[in-house]
């Protein structure tokens, strides 16, 4: 069985967002039990994750990447046997969500380099993967609508 490349690519969109709903899930479940988070890598993820950055609106940014993550997986999934090509108005939505979360992860890697001079591993996989996540998703909409949007 061939698959389309948007078939392909809903797949591969919806393991990134599983991983990346893993990715913040790990860092939710270590500051929830007041455990050290360690980076593999020798960054001070335990700093970064209990800085004053961490929290928008006194709610952990981890639970809002869960929420993201975990929605974003389960539509795409959904989406393979929902849909055979995706309607335009959802893939405009997953387009200006995926944007957002590009837009608030290169904001949250500035942090860490300007702000905090510290980095986190954990923090910055889950920056690469919404940034994957919002590359996959620009390439595989179907620009040609928003002229038929516009020309209404």
């Amino acid at each position: 069985m061939l698959f389309s490349n948007e078939i392909l690519m809903r797949i591969i969109i919806g393991v990134l967002a599983a991983c990346g709903f893993f990715v913040a899930s790990h860092i939710y479940k270590h500051k929830k039990a007041k455990k050290p988070l360690v980076c593999p890598v020798g960054f001070d993820c335990n700093f970064v994750v209990h800085s004053d950055y961490s929290e928008f609106m006194h709610i952990p940014l981890e639970l809002f990447g869960m929420g993201y993550y975990a929605l974003l997986s389960l539509f795409y999934f959904l989406s393979l046997f929902i849909f055979d090509v995706m309607p335009i108005k959802l893939a405009t939505l997953v387009l200006l969500s995926s944007f957002g979360a590009f837009i608030f992860s290169i904001y949250l890697l500035g942090v860490q380099i300007f702000a905090l001079k510290k980095g986190c591993s954990w923090c910055i996989v889950s920056a690469v993967i919404s940034i994957l996540i919002f590359i996959l998703t620009v390439l595989n909409y179907d620009f040609g609508h928003i002229a038929q949007i516009f020309s209404k």
